[in-house]
């Protein structure tokens, strides 16, 4: 009979361990018995199963959502659905869950506050490089995504402050949901740089032939614009259509044009939001100064006095024209071709911004600009600087944005900022929770 386990504990009796074992201790398949067992002991025993009947499939886990948020790893779930599951022992381990256009594998690496910074610029150093996003050899369908239609923000939110802040930290990999109001408590101590660029009321409508045209950029105090207009092939140099004279056609539907007296057409909103404007303002920051875009920054719709009441401020100005909002329409980004915009900076700004330990870029406008500069650029002029994944910034340490269209300038700034896989998963998670894009949408922060 099989003594009982205390009895067993306390028991001083050898157990064999060393001596060979003998024939009388092999049972009819020639398998070792366990030799660590106490003389005297009775033991049932137990054939084991013979190899050639070991199940070699892998277990059938179920459907993989295609965007595998929402896993399990030890019974534990994702609550923050970061996509980033964090598993205890060796160190710990973090799985990035989210995979990338055509379902890369799940990666594995390390967790730790000092190896992480390490971990993470040898992940954007080695792997960008080799998959060619140096030099601008990145290809235009990179930045394309999939976005439902009802993720297009048709109207700004109620309080401009009320949007969603989609956090991402660089270091650790992080990311956290919150709201707009809450930017002051998560930036913490840097310099926030807007463009305080106006919009100018730019659509003009003509009526024969029946069209419009979109001013761009003011050339000279003549009245003397660049703008868009349509139907191009119907248009005539030299003809006056309402207050637009059309001087000369410059390709691409661009035109030199003199417009008699001051800007008094429509605000010239995107044409993906098509549902009418209640109060023009809106469209405009509320620190907008000086009118020459035609287009928002739309970063800086979100802000409201008292978040920038909470704020260390510093202003530049880029005027929105053609660059910003043009898609790319070639197969590799570094063919697109960019026209330039103009910016302007004061002396005392740039030196604070200079200065700065810290400084947090408020748009895509703002970046091109301070990048500008932080390459000897003059404090006024125009700007063709075409930033893309690889790119090295130099005055940029924080950048706050919106959710941007694919095949867009925009968006490979934020790659290039952000990293390429990097925002191809907090876009992916940006799309899951429900997040609102593009002009009136919410907002990112990558720290």
């Amino acid at each position: 009979m099989l003594e009982s386990a205390d009895h067993r504990l306390d028991a001083a009796e050898p157990c064999v361990d060393a001596l060979p074992t003998g024939r009388d201790e092999v049972d009819e398949e020639r398998e070792v018995v366990d030799a660590g067992v106490p003389l005297g002991e009775q033991v049932a025993f137990q054939r084991r199963q013979p190899p050639q009947q070991l199940v070699h499939q892998a277990a059938d886990l179920g459907e993989v959502p295609p965007n595998r948020l929402g896993l399990a790893a030890n019974g534990l779930l994702d609550p923050a659905r970061q996509g980033v599951l964090e598993c205890g022992g060796r160190g710990g381990e973090r799985l990035d869950l989210l995979a990338g256009p055509d379902e890369e594998a799940v990666q594995r690496r390390a967790v730790g506050a000092l190896i992480d910074p390490f971990l993470c610029a040898f992940h954007r150093a080695v792997v960008h490089g080799p998959q060619g996003y140096l030099w601008r050899r990145m290809k235009t369908r990179e930045l394309e995504y999939d976005l439902p239609p009802e993720l297009i923000a048709q109207h700004p939110v109620p309080r401009r402050d009320e949007s969603r802040l989609l956090v991402y930290d660089r270091v650790s990999e992080r990311v956290h949901q919150r709201r707009f109001a809450e930017l002051p408590d998560v930036l913490g101590a840097a310099l926030t740089v807007v463009n305080d660029t106006r919009v100018v009321p730019a659509r003009i409508p003509i009526e024969r032939p029946r069209g419009e045209v979109l001013l761009l950029e003011r050339v000279d105090e003549d009245g003397v614009w660049e703008g868009l207009a349509r139907p191009t092939r119907r248009l005539r140099a030299g003809r006056r259509y309402g207050p637009v004279e059309l001087l000369e056609h410059v390709g691409e539907g661009r035109w030199r044009l003199r417009l008699h007296g001051e800007p008094a057409g429509e605000t010239p909103l995107p044409p993906y939001i098509t549902e009418p404007l209640a109060d023009p303002e809106r469209y405009q920051t509320v620190y907008a100064d000086e009118a020459g875009s035609a287009a928002a920054p739309t970063a800086g719709l979100h802000f409201t006095e008292d978040v920038l009441g909470r704020l260390d401020v510093e202003r530049v100005t880029l005027h929105v024209g053609l660059d910003t909002f043009r898609p790319v329409a070639v197969d590799e980004l570094g063919k697109h071709r960019l026209h330039g915009e103009r910016f302007s900076v004061t002396s005392g700004a740039w030196h604070r911004i200079e200065a700065a330990p810290r400084v947090l870029a408020v748009g895509t406008t703002t970046v091109r600009v301070l990048e500008t500069l932080a390459r000897g650029g003059p404090l006024t002029g125009r700007t063709n600087l075409f930033i893309t994944p690889g790119f090295e910034f130099k005055r940029t340490d924080a950048l706050l944005t919106n959710f941007h269209l694919p095949r867009s300038t925009l968006l490979a700034l934020v790659m290039a900022f952000a990293g390429v896989e990097e925002t191809r998963r907090l876009y992916r998670l940006a799309i899951e929770e429900r997040y609102r894009f593009y002009s009136f949408g919410d907002a990112m922060l990558v720290l």
